[in-house]
């Protein structure tokens, strides 16, 4: 059985939601390969497209819920899925996800670029909750998320994305292999919720501090975090002439921190 909805009856890609969908079974089977899904997993799937991914998780996996926002795709997919897959017709910025995230959930979607920030912290809200994530993301994204302290593209996403949790990098989708074809190339990416940097006290206050930071950042800490009572603590921890670019996540970690404390 070909493992998507038959391209005789596929609604169009469209682009008021960003579609663009997997044309290639080789790069299909690495992503699964790559996955490792076991029989006793539950999976979260975020934008099963013509289930291009859906089935083949699902002949490997537990079971698969996916949540689909396009009302086009969804009777197609729910005709040609197993018992094992639920195809959930909403917007997955809008789900519960506690109760769409059993414990030990793993999670995998295609990410329109407009959604992939807000939906990655949405989910890292409820991180006690699901294992891990692979997602497929435009490659700019992919480096902003991994970027380290002193690049060009390292900022408030790299912080924040990696103060909770690790993102590793996989292989490219070169854009070739998507139809409609995009622009740009995409990329595999592995997200596990963890404090690899330390524990985050306030989250609120950390959040803010970052975004002060980069809001302003070819300022100086010590001028971008003024309206903030950091400056003591900036020049003890010897952060206040740096640039929001040169901070590492751990020091974002530790200066909120002590900012927490003090307050």
């Amino acid at each position: 059985m070909e493992a998507r909805i038959k391209s005789s009856s596929r609604p169009p890609a469209r682009k008021r939601w960003g579609q663009h969908f997997l044309a290639d079974p080789n790069l299909i089977r690495k992503i699964v390969a790559t996955i490792k899904p076991q029989p006793e997993d539950v999976f979260l799937e975020i934008g099963p497209g013509h289930g291009e991914l859906s089935l083949p998780l699902a002949e490997r996996a537990s079971s698969v819920t996916a949540v689909e926002i396009d009302p086009l795709l969804v009777e197609p997919l729910r005709a040609l899925v197993p018992p094992n897959v639920t195809i959930i017709h909403n917007d997955i910025l809008k789900v519960d996800f506690e109760a769409l995230l059993p414990q030990g959930s793993r999670v995998y979607g295609s990410l329109p670029y407009n959604i992939t920030s807000p939906l990655i912290f949405r989910l890292l809200e409820h991180r006690g909750r699901w294992r891990d994530a692979y997602f497929i993301v435009q490659q700019e994204v992919a480096q902003r998320m991994t970027a380290s302290p002193g690049g060009k593209v390292y900022g408030r996403l790299s912080v924040m994305i990696q103060a909770l949790a690790t993102v590793r990098r996989c292989f490219v989708l070169p854009a070739a292999v998507f139809r409609p074809q995009p622009k740009v190339d995409s990329v595999l990416i592995h997200i596990r919720p963890e404090d690899a940097h330390g524990t985050i006290v306030d989250g609120e206050l950390f959040t803010r501090v970052v975004r002060l930071a980069f809001g302003q950042r070819r300022k100086k800490l010590a001028n971008a975090l003024k309206r903030l009572p950091v400056q003591d603590i900036l020049t003890d921890m010897s952060l206040a002439e740096l640039r929001a670019e040169n901070v590492a996540v751990a020091d974002y970690i530790r200066l909120s921190n002590r900012l927490s404390d003090e307050c």
